[in-house]
């Protein structure tokens, strides 16, 4: 039988932050980290091409909460507590610098996610925190007051050859199915988690050929639907991905899903209305008159993609401006702003597995992260159903719900 003060089920980022910052304050709290795999931090490691994305240089909390799809209304009190500054001061004080790229996003100076780790391994190991390596949880129930352990040891844990016994608990193992159905069969209710972060499978002879190509600024919405989003498109081997399509991923999560993610999108490619562009074109059909269509790009599109909606507006390789008719004119200007795209499923965004659903945010205290049905067990990161767009938002949202757990307990 084996007893702590606090047990955290989940050895990644939001664990490691509560575990550290509950040691360092309260020394002399016995603090176990139970982790299911031989080494923890994975996401960690994976986050930002292997750099680390340890949050975005936003500095205001109304404007910070506006990346959540899941968990806008509830952070914004928390991060009047624990916020993207206090990260950066989190990190420097411990001898991590991060910087700050021209998208926002902040990664350490070192541009390896290993720093993050070793910080984390160090601080652990400096504040007796122990890490227990495959330790997959099968059972969590609340310690009744016979057992061989004073009450105070409230929550019993079992795993597959140890049974631990603590006061207070925290659950930080994100997306898991497994722990979800624990906390089912404890009462809490769980929203049906779907994917989050995904790219869009496109086959369309306007995209074929052209994987790399990036427009910088496109509007996007989701035909039928309110979902929309503005910023870049990179175009992909097998569709379509980048800022612009990620934000529509993450704020229509549920709604793809339950579309089987087969949808039409609209993508405006130059953020005009089709008015305006129209007017531009004829302006080119004077300014260029000798030129070949083709060859002349405008509205600083990529010379590829323009050459690909220009074949798809019925023009030829070889015509010049001056030969261009009315209905020529009106078919590029709708490639240009009114684009319509087949979506036919989804792909995961890199290795970042990211999930809408969870521990249901009613049954939450977000002052404290304490669960609402049961004193003294706590909740950390993506366990709960709280989500963001990428940039270093969803590892923001752990370290603030690890933060302000660590100061309850």
């Amino acid at each position: 039988m084996n007893v702590k003060d606090i047990i955290i089920i989940g050895g990644g980022a939001a664990g490691f932050f509560a575990a550290v910052n509950i040691a360092e304050r309260n020394p002399r709290l016995t603090v176990a980290i139970l982790e299911r795999g031989k080494e923890g931090l994975q996401k960690v490691k994976v986050s930002g091409g292997g750099r680390c994305n340890v949050t975005h240089a936003e500095f205001i909390p109304s404007e910070l909460v506006l990346n959540y799809p899941r968990g806008e209304k509830e952070l914004l009190g928390p991060f009047h507590q624990f916020m993207t500054g206090d990260t950066i001061e989190w990190f420097e004080k411990r001898g991590v610098a991060l910087k700050i790229e021209e998208d926002g996003r902040m990664f350490p100076i070192t541009d390896s996610s290993q720093t993050i780790i070793d910080c984390f391994l160090n601080e652990a190991k400096k504040h007796k925190v122990e890490v227990l390596y495959n330790e997959s949880v099968k059972k969590i129930e609340q310690s009744s007051r016979n057992e061989a352990v004073d009450f105070e040891h409230r929550f019993k844990i079992e795993t597959q050859g140890t049974t631990f016994y603590c006061k207070k608990l925290v659950i930080a193992t994100g997306s898991n199915p497994k722990i979800w159905k624990l906390l089912e069969a404890m009462g809490h209710g769980i929203s049906e988690a779907v994917p989050s972060l995904f790219t869009f499978n496109i086959k369309d002879e306007r995209i074929n050929d052209i994987p790399g190509v990036v427009a910088q600024n496109v509007a996007i919405k989701v035909v039928g639907t309110d979902l929309f989003s503005e910023g870049p498109l990179l175009i992909t081997h097998v569709g379509m991905s980048a800022p612009a399509i990620l934000k529509l991923s993450a704020f229509g999560a549920i709604e793809l899903a339950q579309r089987d993610y087969k949808f039409e999108i609209e993508i405006n490619f130059i953020k005009q209305s089709i008015e305006d562009c129209m007017g531009g074109l004829k302006d080119c059909k004077l300014t260029f008159a000798k030129k070949t269509v083709l060859k002349a790009p405008q509205f600083d599109l990529p010379k590829r993609l323009w050459q690909k909606l220009v074949l798809a507006s019925g023009i030829s390789a070889d015509m010049r401006w001056a030969e261009l008719n009315k209905q020529q004119l009106e078919n590029l200007s709708a490639q240009l702003t009114k684009a319509i795209f087949k979506v036919d499923g989804k792909s995961t965004f890199k290795e970042e597995f990211v999930t809408a659903g969870g521990v249901d945010l009613k049954e939450i205290n977000f002052k404290t992260f304490e669960s609402k049905l049961h004193k003294d067990l706590y909740f950390a990161g993506e366990v709960i159903n709280i989500d963001a767009v990428t940039g270093g938002f969803n590892f923001q949202n752990a370290w603030t719900g690890a933060y302000l757990v660590s100061k309850a307990i």
